[in-house]
């Protein structure tokens, strides 16, 4: 399994370039609009769907069949998929987190005069709605590109998040037409206080439910 990641790695590397001129021009546009605290979500959306083209490299490539020629199960080669899908969030939640921090020191320096106060546990439920949010996208775009191939896939991830989308608007449309009153001081005082740890229960969830059915499609699928 750990070839496998390595593999995906490699042909990850073509994204550096980018990255870099991305992480530069986020920087840049966080320091014009003050809106540090976006860079932990942006980082790990950005990583996230960077590292779903590993799928587009092995179906390019036909990598399926040369990796079922060799002794790994079908349950390692999934496995990869999520470990390295996981990892790479956790690394772009903390890679904005740091960037939120050098960049709010730098606007300090630069502006001494209206100083910028971070506040940490704020920047730690940001960093986790987008491990969060990157969870759900990848726990549905991977069953769906192992059903139905990388550009397909893609279609029905799309599909299923505009329907997710649609449910969740008219459920607030009906809430507010029903004049269900929302405490919203409540839910911010909730939050902040399980938030994180709900967040995460979530995701990891999201992630076990998602690799079951990738592995039982894959299991069934002949190459």
């Amino acid at each position: 399994m750990k070839g496998l990641i390595i593999k995906d790695l490699l042909n990850l590397s073509s994204y550096k370039t980018t990255l870099l001129i991305i992480l530069i021009f986020c920087s840049i546009g966080m320091v014009g609009t003050d809106a540090v605290n976006a860079a932990p979500i942006f980082i790990t959306v950005m990583i996230g769907m960077i590292v779903l083209s590993t799928f587009n490299y092995d179906e390019a490539s036909h990598a399926e069949k040369y990796i079922l020629s060799l002794p790994l199960t079908r349950k390692e080669i999934v496995m990869s998929k999520y470990v390295l899908a996981i990892v790479a969030n956790i690394l772009g939640s903390i890679v904005g987190i740091l960037l939120t921090i050098i960049i709010v020191n730098v606007i300090n320096v630069i502006r001494p005069e209206d100083l910028i106060k971070l506040d940490f546990e704020n920047l730690s439920i940001t960093a986790v709605s987008g491990i969060f949010g990157v969870a759900l996208i990848q726990a549905i775009q991977i069953p769906s590109v192992y059903r139905f191939g990388a550009e397909k896939g893609r279609i029905q991830m799309f599909l299923l998040l505009f329907l997710l989308v649609l449910m969740i608007a008219g459920v607030g449309f009906l809430i507010t037409k029903i004049g269900f009153d929302i405490n919203i001081e409540k839910i911010n005082r909730f939050m902040n206080h399980f938030g994180i740890p709900i967040l995460i229960l979530v995701s990891a969830i999201l992630y076990y439910i998602s690799y079951k059915i990738s592995y039982k499609i894959f299991k069934k699928k002949e190459y």
